[in-house]
């Protein structure tokens, strides 16, 4: 599989200063992504960042409802996971991180806007209070560009990383999650994400084998057919 500018995107999740080491949701060496994906986004002419755009007092922060963070509780038929206060809009930790040159930004998608309703995903947000989950528009602006294969890396590879890259590929896009350009919040998540990402059909990639002309999948064959899950290498 070569990466084709025109019919391949990516998708930069949550590149923002809250989630980098110091920040108020900090993942583990999340600011070491930063700069190779600022190097892989030049080879796309889509390039989609998603921000955390939170309210205060949202339905995800620990303190809105008097308890600890990391701590979760029932809500909509599903469990809510509680954090501290993170990418509160307009804040300087809900920016993206300007190490991402966003000149090359095509289309900014902000997330968990809604008080009562959290999102992960770039594609949907979480289940609100309707029992729906309510669509960003990014698929339709996919492809209305003629995106068939999307290319997910960011932040955090455990929750808003993960529901992209299934919501790309149950909306029908060929689906490849950039692993050495994520971090998770929780290390101990790999195979339980994995077992998802495979399940889905996402298929995993690592950025060196996205420097070259040619991107081999573990089955031997160019990527060109529906995927099957595993790992692509150089």
């Amino acid at each position: 599989m070569r990466i084709d500018p025109q019919r391949d995107a990516l998708l930069v999740v949550d590149l923002q200063p809250d989630f980098m080491p110091g920040g108020a949701l900090a993942v583990a060496e999340g600011d070491r992504v930063v700069a190779p994906i600022a190097a892989l986004a030049p080879r796309f002419a889509t390039v989609v960042a998603t921000q955390d755009w939170h309210p205060r007092g949202h339905v995800s922060f620990a303190s809105t409802h008097g308890r600890k963070p990391f701590t979760s509780l029932s809500l909509y038929g599903g469990e809510q996971m509680l954090w501290p206060d993170h990418c509160v809009a307009g804040t300087p930790g809900a920016q993206l991180h300007p190490g991402l040159p966003q000149a090359l930004v095509t289309s900014i998608i902000r997330k968990g806007s809604r008080r009562a309703v959290d999102s992960y995903s770039a594609f949907r947000e979480n289940v609100g209070p309707d029992g729906t989950r309510l669509p960003t528009g990014l698929a339709g602006y996919l492809r209305e560009r003629g995106v068939t294969r999307l290319f997910v890396c960011g932040l955090a590879r455990d929750y808003c990383v993960r529901a992209s890259a299934l919501d790309a590929a149950a909306a029908g896009f060929a689906t490849w999650l950039v692993d050495d350009l994520t971090r998770p919040v929780d290390p101990e998540s790999r195979r339980r994400v994995d077992e998802e990402l495979r399940a889905a059909g996402v298929m995993l990639v690592d950025s060196a084998a996205l420097a070259g002309d040619d991107v081999c999948r573990s089955d031997g064959s160019d990527g060109s057919e529906a995927h099957d899950g595993g790992r692509a290498t150089s």
